[in-house]
């Protein structure tokens, strides 16, 4: 088998440039060499707090309000699941500057080559889900807005009409790639900020700290608590197949923990001052507020109505391009003759169809609460396998042998059987099996979620069998010892070097 060919640091032949803003970048999932590495792990940040400046994750904070729980009940509820699930993501960002790629390439090496087609799976729904709601939210707040503010129509036509127009400014962002992503995300966090800041003051003489919520979504109090917590650990949680879109564009100099570090705080800040937002604008809607953007325009003063609608067009922009960027960069691999851009317009097609339909056809609450539990049942156990097979092999990848699969080709120290690891699969599908009949919300409730009182274990059960199954199985049927790399592998932070033009294995570097 013939390695890809890739230029690195200290190849002969002239490095690829890199689209800067402005200009569409041209790399897909194919191996990053470390000239063209221009990030820094403190990049980081702001993209991932600028991504959760939008109406999709403020909705996500009115949910443990909208499911019943008081002012106090909703933070703790936010606070505590936003943590947990930044605990899980904030070292995911380490495997792209070891791998050269993206998240689901990157599991390759845990799940197979072909078995990254579960990690592909998993960005693809976490992307059209939240790109569909983000342009849903966005939507409707440019229509009711516009409404209030100059008396704009606001039938189900201008609805179709601004998901429409969210979907096209989406687009033309995330088609021009990661640089173009990133400073967009800068402008969005100052911008946004300004507005969600002049709310709250705005606010602040009707806010009621002893707000106490109403009846309990599930019937009690700890399951409501429980799946209000998992709704909100479910955002760090999302970005774990995107996470490497940014960070394989960090040079290999930077250490692991500059990376889990600035990975960790830009979505954990990002996540839990936005939906800390949600949840304080949420505690005064009136009771009959179908939306959180209804409920939002019905408190708000007209001349409010000009913040919203920023916040609705500068943050459907910010999160919905991550979404797309990220699908359409993997959703491009798995075919071959696809590029990334026509790629990522074939989604944003099929995320729109999702909002048509959910706006016509599905509750809005029961949709969101349903989709976020699920994506995180089914995403934890992926991200605890691939985490723990990092710490086992001390964060050493060989990047060319990644690629097999996306050049067409078989074989390689990741092919394991037929392109699959199914030690990974064994523990992979189980946990998901056992989290999805642990797990309850408003659309479904699976048949063990009662023998414990209701309390919603899908999040932690997934993630301990997981990792249980794993360890295992791994224990009693060994990986080759080629997929370890070499006895003398280097400990250090590794140079991105050549061999003959094809890009060497990259050793381990400190993590600590």
């Amino acid at each position: 088998m013939e390695a890809p060919r890739e230029e690195c640091e200290l190849s002969a032949v002239e490095p690829r440039v890199v689209a800067g803003v402005g200009k569409v970048e041209s790399r897909g999932v194919d191996f990053i060499p470390e000239s063209e590495r221009h990030s820094k792990p403190s990049e980081l940040i702001p993209t991932f707090i600028g991504a959760q400046f939008s109406l999709t994750v403020i909705v996500v904070g009115w949910l443990p309000i909208a499911f019943g729980l008081s002012w106090w009940s909703a933070v703790t509820s936010i606070t505590i699941g936003v943590l947990v699930g930044t605990l899980l993501y904030a070292p995911f960002a380490l495997f792209g500057p070891r791998t050269g790629t993206n998240s689901a390439v990157s599991s390759g090496a845990h799940f197979g080559v072909v078995g990254r087609l579960i990690g592909s799976f998993l960005a693809l729904f976490s992307a059209l889900g939240f790109y569909a709601l983000c342009v849903w939210t966005g939507g409707e707040a440019l229509v009711a807005g516009g409404h209030k503010l100059v008396g704009t129509p606001e039938g189900d036509g201008m609805y179709v009409l601004g998901y429409a127009l969210m979907a096209v400014a989406t687009v033309i962002i995330a088609v021009y790639g990661h640089a173009t992503v990133v400073a967009a995300q800068k402008f969005v966090i100052a911008a946004i900020g300004a507005c969600m800041l002049i709310g709250v003051v705005a606010k602040f003489g009707d806010f009621d700290a002893s707000y106490a919520g109403g009846e309990y979504l599930l019937g009690s109090y700890f399951a409501t608590w429980m799946v209000a917590a998992v709704s909100a650990a479910s955002l760090p949680i999302s970005y774990g197949p995107f996470a490497n879109d940014y960070s394989r564009y960090i040079s290999s100099r930077f250490t692991g923990r500059e990376i889990t570090w600035a990975n960790g705080v830009g979505i954990f800040v990002g996540s839990w001052v936005v939906m800390i937002f949600g949840a304080y604008m949420a505690t005064m809607f009136p009771a009959d507020a179908a939306t959180w953007v209804a409920g939002w325009v019905a408190i708000s003063p007209t001349w409010y109505m000009i913040p919203i609608l920023l916040i609705a067009l500068l943050g459907t922009f910010a999160q919905g391009a991550v979404c797309l960027y990220g699908t359409g960069l993997d959703f491009s691999s798995l075919f071959p003759k696809l590029e990334r851009v026509p790629a990522t317009l074939a989604l944003s097609s099929i995320g729109v169809a999702l909002v048509y339909l959910g706006f016509f056809a599905f509750d809005l609450i029961d949709s969101v609460s349903a989709f976020v539990v699920v994506l995180v049942v089914v995403t934890t156990p992926w991200m605890v396998i691939n985490l723990l097979g990092y710490l086992l092999r001390g964060g050493w990848y060989d990047p060319a042998a990644l690629q097999v699969f996306n050049q067409g080709e078989r074989g390689g120290i990741y092919w394991f059987t037929g392109g699959w690891n199914l030690r990974a699969l064994a523990a992979w599908v189980p946990a998901v099996v056992v989290g999805l009949l642990f797990t309850q919300t408003t659309l479904f409730t699976g048949p063990w979620a009662t023998k414990i009182n209701g309390i919603d274990m899908s999040f932690l059960s997934a993630a301990v069998i997981a990792a249980v199954l794993y360890l295992l199985l791994v224990r009693i049927f060994p990986e080759p010892r080629e997929v370890f790399g070499p006895v003398s592998a280097p400990t250090s932070a590794p140079r991105n070097v050549t061999v003959d033009g094809e890009p060497a294995a990259v050793g381990a570097q400190e993590t600590s």
